[in-house]
């Protein structure tokens, strides 16, 4: 029998490592897909700890740190309240000429598509929302089950935030003595790596988080003061589905625009919605090349295919809650492994 050669065994190897990495990476995402709604309310805790760790250490010196704790928390829940209350009240105030305009609009649009190159056939609109129409009354009964399951989900939903909620009070209280606390149940040997890993860990995560809340709120701005010169409607709430879509990074952004420009389309016409299209190109030019390597770069140094991929592969994996979670996942096992890296050399001769 000839013997094998050293390449094929130092691949084989490596093969049965991968695989033994692959199977433990798969189990964890089994889990954790089987328990996602804890994993979600756990993510948005840390988020919130995040958010407000630094300003609930600034209050703590001048009051008992549980008072700071709630004073930040209801100073967060009435400013976030506060935004909401504005967009309604401007979607309310807007209802009867939107309404209007949304008429105006799709009349527009009906005789722009049947002109050259599209040819649309005249009232072609008009049978496909007769078709809704008739498909919505035929399926009431469905419609409406369907309705019942979302109301099941919504309290799936008040289950989580309560879970996060709970876990940012906890966190911000005393996240740093349970840290502590699950250090020292670990081995003598582990307990050294596994500080400078969380250490790691937190920093990475707290910068992404600082960097994404300021580049999502700065295209907000920008989107919504470009929106209300253009006398686009509903500037204020696609401002702020901007502000939330720019949390999945590289594509979010766009999609958001899209909805924009498909409003102002129907709104105000072609030409603004071609100005509405080219604000996607000249945001993404300042995130992509202002924003995120003055904001971000210190916090999360990932190739910009490596933030697609991992998008992508979040979406695949878990939807939008996937989209989101993907980057800082990905921005802290990368800063895990370079801080443990790091911390090796220093210790080798």
């Amino acid at each position: 029998m000839p013997p094998v050669s050293a390449f094929l065994r130092t691949a084989a190897s490596y093969a049965w490592r991968l695989l033994v990495v692959a199977a433990a990476v798969y189990a964890v995402f089994a889990v954790l897909g089987r328990f996602h709604e804890i994993g979600v309310a756990l993510f948005l805790g840390l988020v919130v700890t995040a958010l407000l760790s630094g300003a609930t250490r600034r209050l703590a010196r001048v009051m008992p740190r549980s008072l700071a704790v709630a004073v930040c928390l209801l100073g967060s829940a009435a400013l976030l309240l506060g935004v909401l209350a504005l967009v309604g009240e401007a979607v309310a105030g807007e209802s009867t000429t939107l309404v209007r305009e949304f008429r105006a609009g799709l009349g527009r649009i009906e005789r722009w598509l049947e002109q050259p190159p599209f040819r649309l056939n005249p009232g072609a609109l008009s049978d496909v929302q007769s078709r809704v129409g008739q498909y919505l009354s035929s399926h009431r009964s469905t419609l409406l089950s369907r309705a019942l399951s979302g109301a099941g989900h919504l309290v799936h939903v008040l289950t989580v935030l309560a879970l996060a909620v709970f876990s940012a009070v906890l966190f911000l209280h005393g996240g740093d003595r349970q840290w502590s606390w699950f250090c020292a149940q670990l081995p003598e040997t582990a307990r050294a790596r596994v500080a400078v890993a969380g250490r790691a860990a937190w920093r990475t995560f707290t910068g992404y988080t600082h960097g994404i809340v300021l580049v999502a709120a700065t295209n907000a701005v920008l989107v919504g003061v470009a929106l209300y010169f253009l006398g686009v409607p509903l500037a204020v709430p696609l401002a702020l589905l901007e502000f939330l879509a720019a949390f999945v990074p590289l594509i979010g952004s766009p999609v958001a625009l899209a909805i924009a420009a498909v409003v102002a389309l129907a709104a105000k016409g072609p030409l603004v919605a071609g100005v509405v299209v080219a604000l996607i190109v000249v945001i993404g030019q300042i995130e992509g090349h202002l924003l995120h390597p003055l904001v971000m770069s210190w916090a999360v140094r990932l190739h910009p295919l490596v933030v697609a991929i991992s998008v992508i592969a979040g979406a695949i994996a878990a939807g939008v809650v996937g989209a989101v979670v993907a980057v800082p996942l990905v921005s802290v096992t990368w800063s895990v492994h370079t801080a443990l890296r790091e911390s090796r050399a220093e210790v080798s001769p």
